[in-house]
């Protein structure tokens, strides 16, 4: 019996992680979904939803394939073969889904005060405009074959995706030290999974703009490597 070989192993990890980080928000969604077609009480917190559940269900099924496939991308071996561009057919119209409808919620939604805090909601739009924006630049860029554009962008699109999941990593830490978190503090927290996410991926960027540059000789183009988020 022939065992994986270990770089074939450590590949895996980085997609496994955002998997694992993604279950947070698409198991939510799921438990979302379910009290919607259950019929579940209805109270302050979830009442929105019940007067217009079209934009969240669309929410939920955009944001859940657009991490779960998106995850999968991050695999260098699936990169490199067919799959990665039939993926990606569905993972970018998933997220500009999942980012459209998120601005809509924000914008028309009642938000109780449970989920919101001080510029939170203004915070909210620019992020689903920026992933909406970032995911047209992407579909541009591999449209005249600029992979690595499209690879950046697409990789920022996906840190302020997945923000729900590591949401949970900054709230739930300061929740079991000092309880729950209030009005600013719940904007603080909020803001620190984004931003932790948007962090990440501008380390990940740079580092596969180097390597890429290193294979074929020549510097990353400063337009990559330093491409602004809006």
């Amino acid at each position: 019996m022939t065992s994986t070989p270990p770089t074939r192993r450590r590949e895996w990890l980085a997609p496994a992680g955002l998997i694992a980080l993604s279950l947070v928000p698409v198991l939510s969604g799921a438990a979302r979904l379910t009290q919607l077609s259950t019929g579940a009480t209805i109270t302050a917190d979830n009442a929105r939803f019940f007067d217009s559940p079209v934009p969240i269900v669309v929410h939920i099924v955009g944001s859940s394939v657009f991490l779960v496939l998106g995850a999968l991308q991050f695999a260098p071996s699936l990169r490199r073969r067919r799959w990665h561009r039939i993926a990606g057919r569905v993972v970018a119209p998933a997220g500009l889904l999942a980012a459209l409808s998120a601005l809509w919620m924000t914008i028309f939604y009642e938000m109780p005060a449970s989920v919101t805090g001080p510029g939170l909601s203004a915070l909210r739009i620019v992020l689903a405009t920026v992933m909406a924006g970032a995911i047209v630049a992407a579909f541009l860029a591999i449209r005249r074959g600029d992979v690595r554009t499209h690879s950046a962008w697409m990789t920022r699109a996906y840190a302020i995706g997945l923000g729900a999941g590591t949401q949970v990593l900054t709230f739930v830490p300061y929740t079991l030290a000092f309880g729950a978190p209030g009005p600013v503090l719940h904007t603080v927290l909020m803001a620190a999974g984004w931003g932790i996410n948007l962090l990440v991926a501008e380390i990940v960027i740079r580092r596969r703009a180097r390597a890429m540059s290193a294979r074929r000789g020549r510097p990353a183009p400063a337009s990559v490597v330093s491409a602004p988020l809006s």
